[in-house]
């Protein structure tokens, strides 16, 4: 595995968890691309940080359970990862919002240029997600 790679995952989730988005959106690059999961691909760290001025309006989410495998050149990467949340208002299309936790399985794919975040892709069971909100 790549260090430098592993730890610039590690720093990302961290910044993520403590909600330090200036930190969290520092490891990306300006064109970074986001593929959102069951969704759209939106490119650049503008729309990244509009996305999650969005998510972190709605949920409150810590990321645990931590598992980060790199490529040997370092440039890719996988993260494997639990999500605990909070539905804290209701997103626009989903069910409706009372304070609902749930834990999540997840994943995220990236592209890493020049020590940044290139590419996010995030993955995780939107159904599992509704039955636990629902519930």
């Amino acid at each position: 595995m790549h260090q430098a790679t592993v730890q610039l995952l590690r720093d990302y989730y961290d910044a993520f968890n403590r909600q330090d988005m200036d930190a969290f959106l520092g490891m990306l690059t300006e064109d970074v691309i986001h593929d959102v999961n069951q969704g759209d691909r939106e490119v650049g760290k503008a729309a990244f940080s509009t996305f999650m001025d969005r998510m972190n309006a709605h949920y409150k989410e810590q990321i645990v359970d931590i598992a980060i495998m790199t490529n040997d050149e370092g440039d890719r990467a996988a993260v494997e990862f639990t999500v605990l949340g909070e539905y804290l208002s209701t997103d626009e299309g989903l069910p409706e919002a009372s304070g609902q936790t749930y834990r999540l399985p997840a994943g995220a794919f990236f592209v890493i240029r020049d020590g940044k975040v290139a590419r996010i892709s995030n993955y995780y069971n939107l159904e599992d997600w509704t039955a636990q909100v629902v519930d």
